[in-house]
């Protein structure tokens, strides 16, 4: 993390998360990306930061970001019970919107790298058509092994912002390893094709309010209940921390 970004930070489980609303830091990136900054931002939830405390070598990746923000009100929870409050939540598919809206209005370009190829394909033309002045650098799904032909068109097209939707560890790992490549917005943002295509449906306003995201995306995917049972394993890790700070 640069030094703005250590000063302002909520350390929730030994990661370092960047306190800031999302008008502030939408500034932030903006400046980022205007003067060519390479930038390598990480849209983390609880289930990100318990992967991180299991896996120490991704801790490490993630912990070498640029800024780490907190996507899921399990972490501005987690924040409040160490009497440590973040700002506000800044979620990884609102900052993916305003970021092409604003580099539409800007005439930026961005290279999209995720999700089934019948999504990307979906993607791109729904940016085609609702972004028009934003220039569509390159377009990769997420099933691929050998990443050296995305790096190289990468490298040739110079993109402003690279988003990288494959799903956590393998988004962070991806721009961690090939980031040198471009001076640009590397940001790792799991399922947000899937929500901008209508693929997935995002819940409605009411239970965003409530923060209830969650449990919408149970409701309409039980799959995911699984998914569920490291939210109280991350409170009761939180609670411990809460704890051990006390002795």
């Amino acid at each position: 993390m640069d030094n703005q970004s250590t000063t302002r930070t909520v350390d929730i489980l030994g990661i370092p998360f960047f306190n800031t609303t999302e008008t502030d830091f939408q500034e932030i990136l903006h400046n980022k990306i205007n003067d060519h900054t390479n930038t390598f931002v990480v849209t983390a939830n609880p289930e990100i930061v318990m992967y991180a405390k299991a896996n120490p070598r991704y801790a490490e990746l993630i912990q070498s970001a640029d800024y780490i923000i907190p996507d899921g009100i399990g972490i501005i929870m987690g924040a409040k019970m160490l009497k440590t409050p973040l700002q506000e939540r800044v979620t990884g598919y609102d900052l993916f919107v305003h970021l092409l809206e604003w580099g539409n209005a800007h005439q930026k370009s961005a290279f999209f790298i995720g999700a089934q190829p019948a999504v990307i394909r979906k993607l791109k033309k729904a940016v085609q058509e609702n972004y028009p002045f934003l220039t569509i650098a390159g377009t990769h799904d997420g099933y691929f092994g050998d990443d050296r032909n995305i790096v190289r068109d990468i490298k040739r097209t110079k993109p402003d912002m690279v988003f990288v939707a494959t799903g956590y560890p393998k988004q962070e790992e991806f721009i961690n390893k090939n980031r040198s490549t471009a001076d640009a917005l590397w940001i790792g943002i799991g399922g947000s094709f899937d929500v901008l295509t209508g693929t997935v449906k995002r819940a409605p306003k009411s239970w965003q309010r409530m923060h209830l995201e969650w449990l919408y995306r149970v409701v309409k995917e039980p799959s995911r209940f699984g998914r569920l049972m490291v939210l109280p394993k991350y409170l009761w890790q939180v609670i411990k921390q809460k704890y051990s700070r006390k002795k």
